[in-house]
């Protein structure tokens, strides 16, 4: 096993009943303003909202509202909230919502203290300073609330890039199953095939890091089982709790030790189809690509793939296992070919152009514009 640095200073309050806590949890902290960043207001249908301004105002912690980010956060909605951030010169930003909040909300948190927040997405570097921020996740799929990374689309520039570094950490993150209950199907099936993504891309660059991989082993296995379940009773309190955690533990670093960073080409990728096709939600583009993606580096690193195929989906060869694999996303009603959202094999090049605008794309094979092409075509 290489050697590794394995650092997750997030605090999780787990359970039924947790979102109440969440004053008592700022107070201890010594916050006394916050930015409640939300979405578009499901979170008022579902109590939610109801439950953490109740515990503000009862704590005494004033906070000031921003609403509408989109399932795939944007720049200029971004900078909106770093301006108000700062005009009412918050303490803390509070995330209330999945992932594409909490990314905003770091975006937001790092953005208060620099020139232009765009400038760490262009440049690559750490994120040292930030506002603290809290969590009080809606729907488990990023991860994006016990880790240092934020995902934002450049809306003008359609470039979906990710920051990351060590003040990005929530300090403190509640995650309460009973609120997803009510979540419809389609996210409940994003966040495990967001879940199931994340590991894969650390797995598939595994050699000999047995406790790693029978760890993503597990978390993928219990993922494909209680996706299962709450197909048939979305209302299964413990095959929630499990899904949430398990989604959690997919990207907080565990699953990624001593797995040489992963490779991570399949989010480049999607990044593009939902940068170019922001209606795609991002799990959806994954389900998509990532068969593809397998098939295509599927020689590459035979061990693992095949180690995969035979502990993850019980079959003797990567290409059944794929095929498993793309009817399970079906079963649960997640597209697995572009045609199904849209995406034409005309727009194949311009998706390759934009999922190569960044830095090198793919580790376990470097991909160029030749290889981005062939992914997206075995995913027509």
């Amino acid at each position: 096993m290489d050697n590794f640095v394995f650092y997750n200073p997030t605090q999780v309050v787990f359970g039924k009943n947790t979102i109440q806590k969440v004053g008592k949890l700022l107070n201890a902290h010594n916050i006394k303003k916050v930015l409640m960043v939300m979405g578009g207001g499901s979170i008022k249908k579902n109590g939610v909202y109801d439950e953490v301004v109740n515990s503000l105002k009862s704590s005494g912690i004033e906070f000031i509202e921003f609403s509408g980010v989109r399932p795939n956060p944007v720049l200029s909605h971004t900078r909106e909230g770093i301006k108000l951030a700062r005009e009412n010169k918050v303490d803390a930003i509070l995330a209330v919502g999945g992932g594409s909040v909490i990314d905003e909300s770091k975006a937001i948190a790092a953005g208060f203290y620099m020139d232009d927040i765009w400038a760490a997405f262009e440049n690559k570097f750490q994120i040292e300073n930030a506002l603290p921020l809290f969590t009080v996740l809606t729907l488990s799929a990023t991860g994006s609330e016990m880790n240092p990374f934020a995902v934002l689309t450049n809306e003008e520039e359609k470039k979906k890039w990710a920051i990351y570094g060590p003040a990005l950490f929530p300090v403190i993150s509640i995650i309460d199953p009973s609120k997803q209950m009510t979540l419809p199907w389609r996210q409940t099936v994003n966040g495990a095939v967001d879940a199931l993504s994340h590991i894969m891309e650390y797995y598939f660059m595994g050699t000999n890091e047995e406790v790693t991989l029978s760890i993503n082993e597990a978390l993928m296995n219990t993922i494909i089982k209680v996706t299962d379940k709450l197909k048939i009773d979305q209302d299964d309190y413990d095959s929630r709790s499990e899904l949430d955690w398990a989604a959690t533990l997919a990207l907080n670093g565990l699953s990624g030790v001593a797995l040489k960073g992963g490779d991570w080409a399949t989010h480049g990728i999607e990044h593009a189809i939902s940068a170019l096709h922001p209606e795609v939600a991002h799990a959806e583009g994954l389900a998509i690509v990532f068969p593809a993606w397998i098939e295509y580096n599927k020689e590459l690193n035979t061990s693992i793939f095949k180690r995969w195929a035979k502990n993850v989906w019980n079959s003797d060869s990567v290409e059944s296992a794929i095929q498993k694999m793309k009817r399970k996303y079906s079963e649960w009603g997640a597209p697995i070919s572009l045609s199904q959202v849209g995406i034409t094999e005309n727009e194949i090049e311009e998706l390759a152009n934009i999922a190569l605008l960044g830095e090198g794309l793919g580790v376990l094979r470097e991909l160029n514009k030749q290889d981005v092409i062939s992914i997206l075509k075995i995913a027509l």
